[in-house]
């Protein structure tokens, strides 16, 4: 089963040209999955948190693509937190990993690609019972 251990940030290779910079992500190349779904989240109250779950099965990479945040990860043992605020830095998050966005700055976007369609028996949304799926 997968650690934090296994979350890492990604290096994402960045055209930095006069008329602006191209940062491309292809999956199975870029990133260790294809991409079956992609979404962002924006508009984010600063006090706010948002994902505070774990998939069984669906692996993500998280981008900050305008301002900051932390994404806080945990698998039932030990915890890490990743200031995102580039955008050319993704972090991966395998399966199996509880995850947490927090401390958004104002006008945040996060930007996540999914290994899976949205599914939701792939989501452990209680932290009692994602301890339990660890066991």
């Amino acid at each position: 089963m997968n650690t934090i251990a296994d979350c890492r940030i990604i290096r994402i290779p960045t055209q930095s040209l006069p008329q602006g910079s191209l940062t491309p992500i292809e999956g199975g190349q870029t990133i260790p999955f294809e991409i079956a779904r992609v979404f962002y989240l924006y508009d984010v109250p600063v006090d706010s948190s948002r994902g505070g779950h774990a998939h069984r099965a669906l692996q993500q990479l998280v981008a900050c693509v305008l301002g900051s945040f932390d994404m806080i990860v945990d698998d039932g043992t030990d915890r890490r937190s990743f200031t995102l605020r580039r955008a050319d830095e993704a972090l991966y998050i395998p399966a199996g990993i509880w995850g947490e966005l927090v401390n958004f700055s104002s006008g945040a976007v996060c930007f996540t690609l999914a290994s899976m369609h949205y599914e939701e028996s792939d989501y452990i949304r209680d932290y009692e019972d994602f301890k339990r799926y660890r066991q």
